[in-house]
């Protein structure tokens, strides 16, 4: 059998990315199953929404959002930590830089070690990855919500925290008056789960009850298309929980009858295959996905650390 690449190290090809134009100054740049990212006008300065992996990324997309307003960068959010979406913030010369408190700590406990992690898994998306001149720290952190007034009638922008999801840190942006969510990676829309740094039992229950509590009528998720229409946003917030619950109901069972990780990893990708296996990033992302599972069934509630050493580790194990 020939053996598989590790992670997205052969995914060399470019993707077509598309300008989305979700309301009066709200924009979202969506890439074929590449993370998503976005931006809001205030009456006189942005709120950016993820980073990139590089500055590089990062002004390829300013490029594109400078044909339609010329604002300054006030705000650069971040939904996480992981370095795809964070390591090119220098670009954007934002006042400041904010994140959950969890994200911060994040970024100071292992921030190195998932540098080096991301860029082996998935070296596409890091472009000139010499411009990156370091983490990235956030300035300005929160706990549960933060508000961001727009200016004139623009009304807020609000930040919140729904609990643990994809990371411990995750948050999401609400644009109430034209109920517009940015998620992050909370939910995908028809793209694979990434969940090795996750808190699956939280995120599959009152974490994702809260994101569909907003009611959005447009939703972006971290990867994957915008979804337009009440009925379609609760479908893909659906099909998250049930990429979720899937793992669960798999991995629990192999770990209830003292089966081996693998044996987990087999029974997972036998049950999410046929629903899930076409969506972007899939065969990278299950070996890592059923690794922390597993570990939480072990009782580790705080995620290990991702090195590139133990990245190679879990794959040449289980996806081999």
């Amino acid at each position: 059998m020939t053996k598989k690449s590790f992670a997205s190290s052969a995914d060399l090809g470019v993707k077509t990315e598309t300008l989305e134009i979700l309301g009066d100054g709200i924009y979202a740049l969506t890439a074929e199953g590449d993370p998503n990212i976005c931006a809001v006008e205030g009456e006189d300065f942005i709120v950016a929404f993820e980073a990139r992996a590089t500055p590089k990324a990062a002004r390829d997309w300013l490029e594109i959002l400078r044909q339609h307003t010329d604002k300054p960068v006030k705000y650069l959010v971040l939904s996480h930590y992981h370095a795809v979406r964070v390591l090119g913030a220098s670009a954007y010369n934002a006042e400041s830089i904010i994140a959950h408190e969890n994200t911060k700590l994040l970024i100071e406990e292992r921030g190195m070690q998932d540098w080096a992690s991301e860029f082996g898994r998935m070296p596409r998306l890091f472009r000139e990855p010499e411009g990156i001149s370091g983490l990235t720290h956030p300035d300005l952190v929160f706990n549960d919500r933060m508000e961001i007034p727009l200016g004139g009638d623009r009304g807020s922008l609000i930040l919140e925290y729904c609990g643990r999801g994809h990371t411990a840190g995750d948050i999401v942006a609400w644009i109430p008056k034209q109920k517009v969510l940015f998620a992050g990676d909370l939910v995908e829309a028809a793209a694979a789960l990434y969940t090795g740094d996750a808190f699956h039992f939280d995120w599959s229950t009152e974490t994702l009850d809260k994101v569909k509590a907003y009611q959005a009528e447009v939703l972006v998720g971290g990867r994957g298309a915008v979804v337009r229409g009440r009925a379609d946003v609760d479908a893909a917030i659906e099909q998250t929980r049930g990429f979720l619950t899937g793992m669960i109901d798999k991995v629990g069972e192999v770990h209830k009858r003292g089966g081996t990780v693998k044996e987990a990893f087999e029974s997972t990708r036998d049950h999410l295959g046929p629903k899930f296996g076409m969506w972007p990033i899939f065969e990278h992302c299950l070996p890592f996905d059923v690794q922390r599972l597993w570990d939480e069934f072990d009782g580790i509630d705080w995620p290990r650390i991702w090195t590139d050493e133990r990245d190679q580790e879990v794959w040449d194990k289980l996806q081999d």
